[in-house]
């Protein structure tokens, strides 16, 4: 009885995860989301005529634009090949390592708003008009989410140990939108636990501000803010299609093109662009690069190879750290006993 109650739970436990890894072509809050797949298509089209030869149509065409989005060079890459396993894999390590353990929502939204009311004497309940709160609260939800993206993005780059776990991502040595996706199950929790605190930190403020009563702006369940970032080229960002806003966007919006650059194995480009929407972080960090000053651009982490296979990736950033914690002690000890 026993045996079969666990061998169900297992059924159970995988056909859920894996029905959900399914639904995610059509789930918004998704990057792979269809919708967004199809905006990255759109925008795909006139990087494809400009590197054609206008003067030889034969050189255009459905076939053309077929083997240009999706090189086989490119989606067939041991590298690519890696990101399709982890997409899977991280997805089951998450809901039965992390799932119980994630920071959630609603208690940083009842500390936010009672610390807010306390220090105000109670809620400020501002009476504006509906449009305006919404407004407001959208704006705001996707401000945090952005910073805070921005904030542990720059965190996991400039900590040693934590780059550890980071630079699974920065691995990859061919970029496509399952890319987004390869990520050690540790940073995947620090993210999980971010986006807790984020949206926590936006509802408590508006609950202490406006009520109860609070909604955004959304398409399909999206935040619009989001939604729209999504559409014009988010998933060009993890691709081989070179995409830029220009000089002036570029000041403002992250453009495809300056997180390919984030993502070349050249030292003096890995911390640079860590915004993911807005640029504006990265200007006022003094890490932010424009396309334009790129010319040539080789992807990964120089000679590093161990994340070659899923064990190394798993691996290497907890031998890593314990190699580095090992030699540590072993200089102060040895500095101890000179002493």
């Amino acid at each position: 009885m026993i045996l079969e109650y666990r061998i169900d739970t297992i059924i159970t436990f995988f056909n859920t995860n894996l029905g959900d890894l399914l639904n995610y072509p059509f789930d918004s809050s998704k990057r792979i989301f269809i919708g967004y797949l199809i905006g990255a298509v759109v925008l795909a089209l006139p990087v494809y005529f400009a590197a054609t030869k206008a003067d030889n149509p034969s050189t255009r065409g459905i076939k053309g634009f077929a083997a240009f989005l999706l090189p086989k060079a490119v989606f067939l890459a041991p590298s690519a090949k890696l990101d399709y396993q982890l997409f899977v894999l991280n997805k089951l390590i998450k809901a039965a390592l992390f799932a119980p353990l994630m920071l959630t929502m609603v208690p940083v939204a009842l500390s936010v708003s009672s610390a807010l009311e306390s220090l105000f004497g109670g809620g400020l309940m501002l009476d504006a008009a509906p449009w305006l709160v919404m407004s407001l609260f959208t704006i705001l939800l996707f401000i945090l989410d952005d910073f805070t993206r921005f904030l542990l993005h720059y965190i996991l780059h400039k900590v040693p140990w934590l780059w550890q776990f980071h630079k699974v991502h920065h691995s990859a040595t061919v970029l496509t939108p399952f890319t987004i996706y390869r990520t050690h199950p540790v940073e995947s929790y620090l993210y999980g636990c971010r986006m807790a605190l984020s949206q926590g930190i936006a509802v408590g403020i508006g609950y202490a501000v406006f009520g109860p009563t609070l909604k955004m702006y959304d398409i399909l369940g999206a935040n619009v803010f989001v939604f729209a970032f999504n559409v014009l080229g988010a998933n060009l960002r993890h691709s081989h299609i070179w995409l830029s806003w220009g000089d002036k966007l570029e000041n403002w919006f992250v453009s495809p093109a300056q997180h390919q650059v984030h993502h070349s194995d050249a030292i003096e480009h890995r911390d640079t662009n860590l915004g993911s929407a807005l640029a504006i972080w990265d200007r006022m960090a003094g890490c932010l690069i424009k396309a334009s000053s790129v010319s040539k651009l080789t992807l990964g982490v120089g000679q590093f190879n161990g994340h070659d296979s899923l064990w190394g990736i798993y691996s290497d950033p907890f031998k890593q750290i314990f190699n580095r914690c090992r030699q540590t002690i072993s200089r102060i000890w040895q500095r101890n006993q000179a002493s």
